[in-house]
């Protein structure tokens, strides 16, 4: 099994239809479209209705991908791994209910870290692939985010949408394929982005809430040092150099720190895919969901060497290289 090489050969995203705009949010708190647009790049986002869970939006982001790609996509998948930070419940997994729902001879569990949840995903089915575990593997990013939120304060409100995005990993040949990839993690930090409290604090005193809390200045800082530091890992690990990246899918948080990633690896704005503006900070779903609208968008073409990174609670990150194609599926279909 040393040989075999695991690849993204199918994808599937959603993203409820409720939107909430700058301007609703402007007659509910003290912010406003202009406030909002500079400092983080986001107009609009998508918000998971009262009866909608992210167990719901699991479901429509396959039910996306199979209509993409047909039912034989999803044939002989024998493992499902659901990202999230805001399951349906504890237990049953909601990766379970995705593997019930579909009918699929799996295993099935929920990973939660953070924001870049989907990419440890990603790593996690991966490895399971090229060891000869699993054959083929459904990696889903999904999140009710905004069901967390606290829409009095408006550092948070204005930042999160909700939504989810799957993608099928199986063996694919060279050239494609997932190169190895950076995970990495600061638990000292993990005071600055928290919520769903089951503890009173965490271990260094910090008061814990249900509600989700974020020190923007500090997380704000931490994110560009490690978007540039962990891409630049992750390039070099991959045998390339910056110039060698068709496309870059970074985690949809902030424009500003999209930005700056951007210019510190030297790439032209068109080689981008920036969603935030459309979706704001899905966390899990966000680089799915992106990859999804590029590929729509006759972006993602066969062969494009493909930059994803994402950092969030925990402190933590990831960020890989993958080489686009190689899956058996047709592409049947663009998004409705």
């Amino acid at each position: 099994m040393m040989n075999v090489r695991a690849g993204i050969t199918a994808l599937g995203a959603y993203a409820p239809p409720k939107v909430v705009t700058n301007e609703d949010l402007e007659k509910i708190m003290d912010t406003s479209d202009e406030w909002i647009r500079t400092r983080t790049g986001i107009r609009r986002r998508h918000v998971a209705g009262d009866d909608e869970f992210t167990s719901d939006m699991a479901f429509r982001s396959v039910e996306d991908l199979v209509r993409r790609y047909g039912e034989e996509a999803l044939e002989g998948v024998d493992l499902v791994i659901v990202a999230t930070n805001t399951p349906d419940a504890l237990f049953p997994a909601t990766a379970s209910l995705v593997q019930h729902r579909f009918g699929l001879h799996a295993g099935a569990f929920d990973l939660l870290a953070a924001c870049p949840g989907w990419l440890y995903a990603v790593s996690a089915a991966k490895a399971y692939v090229e060891s000869g575990q699993s054959k083929k593997v459904l990696a889903i990013g999904a999140e009710a985010l905004t069901k967390l939120i606290n829409w009095e304060d408006r550092s948070t409100a204005v930042l999160f949408g909700d939504g989810a995005g799957a993608v099928i990993i199986e063996p694919v040949e060279e050239p494609y394929g997932i190169a190895p990839m950076v995970l990495g993690s600061d638990g000292a930090g993990g005071g600055l982005l928290h919520a769903g409290a089951i503890g009173r604090c965490l271990p260094d005193g910090t008061n814990l809430t249900d509600k989700l809390f974020m020190n923007g200045r500090e997380v704000y800082k931490f994110a560009v040092r490690v978007m540039d530091t962990a891409t630049l890992e992750a390039i070099e690990k991959a045998g390339l150099v910056p110039d060698d990246i068709e496309l870059f899918v970074p985690h949809q948080a902030n424009l500003r720190i999209i930005d700056a990633a951007r210019e510190r690896l030297g790439l032209a704005p068109e080689r981008v895919v920036v969603t935030v503006d459309e979706y704001g900070n899905n966390s899990t779903a966000s680089i799915p969901l992106a990859m999804t609208h590029a590929l729509d968008e006759g972006r993602m073409k066969d062969g494009d060497r493909i930059l994803l990174v994402s950092f969030g609670g925990g402190l933590s990150w990831a960020a890989g290289v993958l080489t686009w194609g190689g899956g058996r599926y047709p592409n049947r279909v663009q998004a409705g």
